[in-house]
């Protein structure tokens, strides 16, 4: 005779386990320890390589948590668009951080091996100018060198993050400027003084939407640590020479220094 029945809620969440799934298979630990492939014997290419490929896996983590993001704040949900935003702060974290590795690196070490790059450049990364598109930049020119990254061109023609957070501001009775909701998403986002007017209503009222408006501030921030932690280190590197494939190298970099991907945040910052 039976004396002992599982409930029947336990029945329902019994997971079958696979037993054959292991720590290297679930991690794909053949595929991604293989991956690194250097093209010299050199000592410290092993590091470039390594370094890059996890510069593209952050790329896509972040770019799947600001998909995220943005349908979260287009539902006007505050506590998980503040989670988010924390959470893609912290890799800008990371990324920034691993640029101190690669600082280990002289330049007669990177110089033993760069020839072996050939054309291949960090330029050619689809996934941080989809990063940039989905920030909002719209540089069309951008796409004559990814004509195989389909999800970079989806990217600069739809919403930005910026757009989903005019979207949040409107879920949550902000009166933002119903053009501003409906504009052209292939253009460049250009400032807006009706815009400003309403942020700093939403400063003044310091709520929900004041604390997701400054870890906006703080993204923003982060992306241009990133950037002028990456332009120190190429001209760390390789001085003002050009880059691999023929890239302007620090040239280009240093133009994209101090230039916001969310201005109308940081106009008001005078009139608080």
């Amino acid at each position: 005779m039976r004396l002992w029945a599982p409930h029947p809620m336990e029945a329902r969440t019994t997971v079958a386990h696979d037993a054959t799934l292991t720590y290297t298979s679930y991690l794909a630990l053949d595929e991604v320890l293989g991956a690194q492939r250097p093209r010299s014997d050199e000592h410290d290419e092993p590091l470039f390589i390594t370094i890059h490929q996890v510069y593209e896996l952050w790329f896509k983590q972040m770019l799947h948590e600001l998909r995220h993001l943005q349908d979260v704040l287009v539902k006007g949900d505050t506590a998980h668009a503040t989670r988010t935003l924390r959470r893609v702060l912290s890799v800008f974290k990371v990324i920034v951080a691993q640029v101190d590795v690669l600082e280990t690196m002289t330049p007669r070490q990177f110089t033993s091996f760069r020839a072996r790059l050939d054309a291949s450049s960090g330029f050619q990364s689809a996934q941080f100018r989809e990063l940039e598109a989905v920030l909002g930049r719209r540089d069309p020119r951008v796409l004559a060198h990814h004509s195989e990254a389909p999800a970079l061109a989806a990217a600069m023609s739809r919403p930005s993050v910026f757009d989903s957070f005019l979207a949040y501001l409107a879920a949550h009775d902000y009166p933002v400027p119903p053009s501003l909701l409906t504009r052209d998403f292939t253009r460049s986002w250009e400032e807006s003084a009706e815009l400003q007017e309403v942020l700093l209503r939403v400063y003044a009222d310091d709520s929900g939407p004041s604390t997701v408006a400054e870890h906006l501030v703080d993204l923003d921030e982060g992306l241009q640590e990133w950037r002028y932690r990456h332009v120190k280190m190429v001209e760390r590197t390789i001085g003002t020479k050009s880059g691999t494939g023929g890239s302007p190298g620090a040239a280009y970099l240093r133009g994209t220094l101090f230039t916001p991907v969310f201005p109308d945040l940081w106009a008001v910052r005078s009139e608080l």
